[in-house]
């Protein structure tokens, strides 16, 4: 639906891919084709084809650290980041830590709104009050020069583990394991947070094995995959590429959830937002369990999100999950209310004329909700788009959402470079970022961010596209093809879920809930009935006369009532 016209255009499919996969079901080999699949051996999604972890740079340094804090039983701190990455990579460190014996384990997240984003010298003054002897940073530390320092300053040692991008200088830390840091030779490019402390735990624990750590100290050796759970929710909730490496991470988390093994406060999570363990797909991970992880971190203290993850008492665990889908319906009509007064603002101009980079500030907007609403707009024109609220003593905090052929971080780095004044702060990556500006310097801001974005963007970037994987045949039209697509994942990110194209003849259509349309349909060739539904409709638009539509769709398997039926979901229509 959406703002503005849209183009579908067909995904390429690759002739030599296709030829290795015949093997395959012929629907099948076609989807993975088109997404770059180059043989059958990228579809083996077993843990024994995950990367090595020795090629991560400072992974032997890390480990030293780690094994020496266990032997001496050290105070370990973990300092996490507030949103769902840094919730799970902080209840795993705390968990796995734990069940290798570490026995003063504690952790800290920042409040986004007193201290702001990673280890700051204002994070570690808090830390110092704990006394630790080491504070491992999870989903963050990698630009935090003047946090670190301080820390050593105070006789701590530190480890990082992150996975943005690093400046053009790197703090002066202990260990660093980041495979975005230069020289590392780690294939795992986009593994999430999560993913880099799991891989550190990994190799922490070979370490421990080998040196028979787990005998001396009458531990039972864990199983690392019991913590999959965490690793798949913080990777799809962080929305990183899913490449091989990830979709390994991914699915194996998945068949945990579903086989029933997942920990109490992800079981609690799957409760609260009404879906059931068996038939858990990625895209549950990222808009049904994330955002009510994302919830205390946006409105109050991400310390409830990740209690929730390390609480081992189902009632108990329940109860805090019920918390933050209650901070999820509030940060929902927050966003609601903001979003309406963006568009208000904008509607008055021409933005596909006038603006590239879309900039936004409103004093009364949420700091904990601009992150949405930037993602949202960035949707709704296709524009790469930064949204500020206050911050307090004059500065505003900006969190910014890219498209397509726009490296925002890159983005930032250049501008920066051209007005060193302009920017307090920044870091991220490719499709998000976060950043500082004095209040006074918006407009400034506004006007070199949308010229950077003019310089870097062709029309071509900027047209509003849906992407198809072509007519889907007649014979594929049926609830089996819609299971098949479902166990073929996991889709996400850069590994989009299928989504096909075609004209219907419309039987029925009409408004369900506030802005949804329940569709009736026939196919040309076909004379099954089908059922489909488009979310958040235009108004505006539908329901409406036409008796012909053409759309864009997924498969999906709806369950009501202990009865499963082939349902489609609308990604874009309109009347023939």
């Amino acid at each position: 639906m959406g703002f503005m016209d849209k183009r579908v255009v067909q995904r390429p499919l690759n002739p030599d891919s296709l030829k290795q996969l015949t093997s395959l079901h012929p629907l099948l080999s076609r989807l993975y084709a088109s997404r770059g699949i180059r043989d059958g051996s990228e579809l083996d999604l077993s843990l024994s084809k995950l990367l090595p972890f020795q090629d991560l740079k400072g992974i032997e340094t890390a480990v030293n650290l780690l094994r020496q804090a266990l032997e001496q039983q050290q105070h370990i701190l973990i300092i996490g980041d507030f949103d769902a990455d840094g919730a799970t990579s902080s209840a795993l460190a705390m968990k796995v830590l734990a069940a290798f014996g570490a026995r003063h384990l504690d952790y800290l997240v920042p409040n986004r709104f007193e201290f702001g984003y990673g280890l700051t010298p204002e994070i570690v003054e808090v830390a110092k009050q704990r006394k630790p002897d080491l504070i491992i940073t999870v989903d963050n530390g990698i630009s935090s020069l003047d946090g670190v320092a301080t820390a050593k300053q105070a006789g701590i040692r530190v480890l990082i583990t992150d996975h943005h991008l690093a400046g053009s200088q790197l703090p002066d830390a202990d260990a660093i394991v980041n495979p975005n840091q230069p020289g590392c030779t780690f294939a795992g490019k986009n593994t999430a947070g999560v993913g880099v402390i799991f891989y550190v735990m990994i190799a922490l624990r070979t370490e421990l094995r080998n040196s028979g750590w787990f005998d001396k100290q009458a531990l039972s050796e864990p199983n690392l995959a019991d913590y999959l759970d965490l690793v798949a929710l913080g990777t799809v909730a962080d929305v990183v590429p899913l490449d091989l490496n990830n979709r390994i991470l991914v699915k194996q988390g998945l068949q945990r959830i579903r086989a029933g093994k997942s920990l109490a406060g992800v079981r609690a999570l799957l409760e609260v937002s009404g879906r059931e363990a068996e038939n858990l797909v990625a895209s549950d991970l990222g808009f049904a369990l994330g955002p009510r992880l994302n919830a205390a971190g946006r409105l109050e203290d991400m310390s409830l999100g990740i209690e929730c993850l390390l609480c081992e008492d189902d009632e108990l665990a329940f109860t805090m999950a019920r918390q933050l889908d209650e901070l999820n319906q509030t940060r929902k009509e927050i966003e609601s209310e903001m979003k309406q007064q963006a568009l208000d603002g904008l509607s008055e101009v021409d933005i596909e004329s006038s603006m590239v980079g879309v900039c936004l500030y409103d004093s009364d907007w949420h700091q904990g909700v601009i992150g949405i609403l930037a993602s949202r707009i960035k949707d709704r024109y296709h524009r790469p788009t930064v949204v500020f609220a206050d911050a307090g003593a004059g500065e505003i905090k900006g969190s910014a959402r890219s498209i397509a052929g726009f490296h925002i971080r890159d983005a930032l780095d250049i501008l920066a470079s051209r007005k060193p004044q302009l920017l307090e702060k920044f870091g991220g990556h490719a499709m998000a970022a976060g950043l500082s500006i004095k209040k006074t310097d918006f407009q400034a801001f506004s006007d070199a961010f949308d010229q950077v974005a003019r310089e870097q963007l062709t029309n071509q970037d900027l047209a509003q596209t849906v992407a198809s994987d072509g007519v889907l045949e007649a014979k594929y039209c049926s609830l089996e093809i819609a299971q098949l697509l479902r166990e073929a994942g996991p889709w996400g990110q850069h590994f989009p879920e299928p989504q096909f194209e075609g004209e219907f003849t419309v039987v029925r259509q009409r408004l369900v809930g506030e802005r949804h349309l329940k569709l009736q349909l026939l196919a040309d060739d076909d004379n099954q009935m089908l059922d489909a539904i488009a979310f958040f409709i235009d108004l505006e638009k539908w329901p409406n006369s036409a008796s012909r539509i053409r759309m864009v769709y997924r498969m999906d398997v709806n369950e009501f009532r202990g009865q499963r039926s082939l349902q489609f979901i609308v990604e874009h229509l309109e009347a023939c």
